[in-house]
C-alpha cells in the first residue's frame, strides 16, 4: 500500500480491509475498487472472508499495488 510514508501493510482481517480500502487506497475509483468495497460490505454482512479477500486482491492488482499473499 502506498499511502504517505507508510509503503507496505499486512491485512489480517476484514476490518483491516475496509479500513485499507477507505482510508488509505490511492483512488477511489475503478470497477475493481468499487467492487472490493461493495464485497466488503457484503463480507460484513456474512459472506466467506475468501470472496472478501479476492476481492481487495483484483482491486489492489487494478490499482498497480504489489500483493505478497501469506499462507499460514
Amino acid at each position: 500500500m502506498v499511502s504517505g510514508q507508510e509503503k507496505h501493510r499486512l491485512i489480517r482481517s476484514l476490518r483491516e480491509v475496509a479500513e485499507a480500502l477507505v482510508a488509505v487506497w490511492p483512488t477511489n475509483d475503478g470497477k475493481e475498487y468499487i467492487a472490493a468495497v461493495k464485497t466488503c460490505l457484503d463480507a460484513i454482512q456474512d459472506i466467506p472472508a475468501k470472496t472478501a479477500r479476492a476481492a481487495l486482491i483484483r482491486a489492489a492488482e487494478e490499482a498497480g499495488i504489489p500483493v505478497i499473499a501469506a499462507v499460514n
